[in-house]
């Protein structure tokens, strides 16, 4: 899943629909990769989003990595501690999905 813009109050609302929409239904993913390569700012309310989608995912024995994280929001992860909550991938395009199992 690719994130683009701003994560913030007014955006985070259509990422928690799509995130929660991935991570429900028959075909949920053992891991989902978010790509914030594209996102320039994200606020607490964005990170929020990610945090409730994480959740969600190891309940269902899964998980959320992000990949490409810009340096600001990369800042964020790290003042926050979540980097140590994520998987945090440097580029998207080198992140390898699991073997389906």
């Amino acid at each position: 899943m690719s994130v683009e813009g701003e994560l913030d109050l007014y955006t985070a609302p259509r990422l928690h629909t799509e995130l929660t929409a991935a991570l429900s239904g028959d075909n949920i993913p053992s891991c989902l990769v978010v790509d914030m390569s594209g996102v320039g700012f994200c606020d607490s309310t964005g990170m929020n989003v990610l945090l409730a989608a994480q959740r969600r995912a190891r309940e269902q024995g899964g998980d959320v990595q992000l990949a490409g994280p810009r340096p600001a929001v990369r800042k964020i992860l790290q003042v926050t501690g979540l980097d140590s909550v994520f998987i945090v991938h440097d580029d998207p395009a080198t992140v390898v999905p699991p073997a389906a199992g």
